[in-house]
């Protein structure tokens, strides 16, 4: 008989692959221990002395998995790459994680097979053991009628009901070992979806609180942009209204008769400049005249230059005026612009809110 670290030399291999080996945690019952830190190589072995299949895996001189497979187990797949079964012998559930879904698939279409394999061996083992026994003779004569049944007798009743009662009690024991065997691969199966789902479970809570997170990221986010959009649009109407109400106009209003009124000054004082220099040339009456006319020249003068020196700095102020507008202008419609642009991010971060909600 073969150790149960060791492959005898009748064991031949049937089916190899590679896999992450895992096993459950005997203690919670919940987790998977990794039994490996690497993929190692997963083979059936078929025992033809036996008549026996198993799953072997050697990890240095120690063997991770030594399951004999009997008819009663079951291989699960848990995921697309992930495959598990109970071994009621060894106390344990083996789980396997491998590269590819093709792979599992390889692999359980294999349990699948070698299962069939020994459930037909068993009853094979059955049948010979009820021929060449002497006492379950009468039994298999009942069961598959042949001349051997003339050659016991009718004589013995109370042998045959002994041993007809033998085998019922056995056949229901078998049975009893079968549904607990089933109901703990169950258990195991039903535990594997318990922590699938709370797996997954955990993962929607955390996307969840992800999710609320941003949502309250993007709600500070919108309270800003409309501060700010609010802010944009009073300082908007302020310059609207200084626009509405811009001095520019009324000052070149004001202006305007102002210039004329110091045009015609100085034209009239022009003309009587004139009109006393071609007197001038004339005859003068007398010295004080001639004085005072000088003097009315002059002074003629000066107030034309100081006319003139007004009308340079009302041009100039008008000027100024007239620039200031402009710049005003173009203020107004850079602020615009950037109201613009903040309404239509406003309204996309709005959508995507609605959005994120709907989905949620």
């Amino acid at each position: 008989m073969a150790r149960p670290d060791k492959v005898t030399f009748m064991e031949q291999p049937i089916f190899s692959t590679r896999a992450h080996i895992f096993q459950i945690d005997p203690s919670t019952k919940r987790n998977w221990i990794p039994a490996s830190k690497h993929a190692l190589t997963v083979s059936y072995f078929y025992d033809a002395t036996r008549n026996v299949y198993r799953i072997i895996s050697v990890g240095g001189t120690k063997a991770i998995i030594n399951s004999t497979i009997t008819p009663n187990m079951t291989f699960t797949k848990t995921s697309q790459k992930f495959g598990q079964w109970a071994d009621s012998r060894a106390n344990t559930v083996y789980g396997l994680g491998f590269a590819s879904e093709q792979h599992l698939s390889q692999f359980a279409e294999k349990f699948q097979e070698v299962k069939e394999a020994a459930r037909l061996a068993r009853e094979k083992s059955q049948d010979k053991t009820e021929l060449t026994s002497p006492a379950l003779s009468l039994t298999s004569q009942q069961i598959y009628p042949s001349p051997i049944i003339s050659s016991n007798g009718p004589g013995d009743d109370k042998l045959f009901r002994s041993q007809s009662a033998d085998m019922e009690m056995t056949t229901e024991r078998e049975r009893v070992k079968k549904m607990l065997s089933e109901g703990s691969v169950c258990e195991v199966q039903w535990e594997a979806e318990f922590f699938t789902l709370q797996d997954s479970n955990s993962k929607l809570v955390a996307a969840l609180h992800e999710a609320n997170a941003n949502v309250e990221q993007w709600k500070k986010q919108l309270a800003a942009y409309q501060e700010e959009t609010e802010a944009l649009r009073i300082r908007v109407a302020e310059l609207e209204a200084k626009r509405g109400h811009d001095p520019s106009g009324e000052t070149k209003e004001a202006a305007s008769p102002a210039l004329e009124e110091l045009e015609q000054l100085v034209k009239a004082k022009d003309e009587e400049l004139q009109q006393l220099k071609s007197q001038k040339g004339g005859r003068w009456e007398g010295n004080e005249e001639s004085e005072e006319t000088f003097q009315k020249v002059q002074d003629l003068e000066r107030r034309n230059k100081d006319l003139e020196h007004r009308l340079r700095l009302a041009e100039q102020t008008l000027a100024e005026t007239l620039a200031e507008r402009d710049k005003m202008y173009h203020e107004v419609s850079k602020v615009a612009e950037i109201m613009d642009m903040k309404i239509f991010e406003l309204n996309e971060l709005r959508q995507d809110l609605a959005k994120l909600v709907e989905s949620n």
